[in-house]
């Protein structure tokens, strides 16, 4: 027990722990906000959905529209101007309103390009004629939900009679953001927490002093790894108690899988921290050279949202991505039960990343 407290590589990680837990920033980014973030998000996507619609009508209201309108919409006059506002509740898909705005056409244009319309209604012979912006995912909405409307307004009111909600564990979209957060967390953790930290020491000139010292390379960077990893169990400790607590999120596979890849990507992305840091030696180009590695991966890799909705022929660079590899891992141990068949090979690709990365990063390291 002596010889382990003498040792360098405990006494560099206890100073390296210390001066984590004295900071109160690092402790309220790393461990409340990523809660806060999750339990913000879960609230939005677990409460009963409420979608309003914005619809310009030009000039000559359709014919078929305006008779909807007079039985089922109400008048409202909002700030000297009025509108026609018809509203559809539904006990499975949530309450949906549409309002209505008659206008120019010309000034329909421009507030759609304000974003204040998402359609613009004009008369085609008296039939119903949409115009909307086709990549605009909330034009589409508005357009498939009111031209079913307009088709046939009696069996729109409740599609209870028709739809079943899904309550199975994992589907949700808070089941699905959890592993995500918990992935990208890991991942923004040890960039900032170990390659910027370093920097930060060669650009102040402290990593100079080292050389005098009887420490080794590989000690002094290994116990910056190691406290990052105990770091990011506890953040990811805390992160799933709240899930757990406020959601009812629970671990349908393997734990000990989950823990293996958990140490995987630590590994994995404390290489990547140390190959991006070993040059450095301002911290703007390093906080560059960080931004340049998280931020496509938290875009692509599917941390917040699924990365399918990109192009076919990008899913396969995405899915060798680091992050994309334990995003998904994490989510098939929660969600799908997975064990630890299925986490092999993401596992082994992430040590083997990081310890490919570190290997480079120590030979080329540099002090000052």
């Amino acid at each position: 027990m002596k010889s382990l407290r003498n040792s360098q590589l405990y006494q560099l990680s206890l100073a390296h722990f210390r001066e984590i837990i004295r900071e109160p920033e690092v402790l309220f980014w790393g461990m409340i906000f990523p809660v806060l973030i999750s339990i913000g998000l879960g609230i939005a996507f677990t409460q009963p959905s409420e979608a309003k619609f914005r619809i310009a009508i030009t000039d000559s209201c359709p014919a078929e529209l305006d008779t909807l309108l007079a039985r089922y919409a109400v008048v409202e006059t909002k700030n000297g101007a009025s509108a026609r506002v018809w509203t559809i509740d539904d006990r499975t898909l949530g309450r949906t309103q549409f309002r209505f705005v008659k206008t120019g056409w010309h000034q329909a244009v421009v507030s759609m390009k304000r974003g204040e319309s998402d359609i613009i209604v004009a008369d085609s012979a008296g039939r119903v004629h949409y115009h909307f912006d086709p990549h605009n995912s909330q034009s589409q909405l508005a357009y498939l939900k009111l031209s079913s409307l307009v088709r046939a307004p009696d069996t729109a009111s409740d599609s209870s009679d028709r739809l079943t909600p899904m309550t199975l564990k994992g589907v949700r979209y808070i089941d699905f953001l959890i592993p995500g957060l918990l992935a990208f967390g890991m991942m923004s953790s040890i960039l900032w927490g170990v390659s910027y930290t370093i920097i930060e020491k060669r650009s102040q000139k402290l990593l100079r002093r080292m050389i005098a010292t009887p420490m080794r390379k590989s000690v002094f960077l290994i116990s910056l790894m190691l406290v990052r990893t105990v770091m990011n169990f506890i953040e990811a400790a805390i992160l799933f108690f709240f899930a757990w607590l406020i959601f009812g999120i629970t671990v349908q596979g393997n734990v000990g899988a989950l823990m293996a890849l958990f140490m995987a990507g630590c590994v994995g992305f404390s290489g990547i921290a140390v190959l991006v840091s070993c040059h450095t030696a301002k911290t703007e180009v390093g906080t560059g050279w960080i931004n340049a590695v998280q931020m496509p991966m938290m875009i692509f890799s599917g941390v917040f949202f699924s990365y399918h909705n990109f192009p076919e022929w990008s899913l396969g660079a995405i899915r060798l991505l680091p992050l994309t590899a334990l995003a998904d891992g994490i989510r098939s141990i929660f969600n799908e039960g997975a064990g630890w068949t299925e986490i092999a090979t993401p596992s082994i690709a992430l040590f083997g990343l990081g310890a490919i990365c570190f290997t480079i990063g120590m030979k080329s390291f540099k002090w000052f």
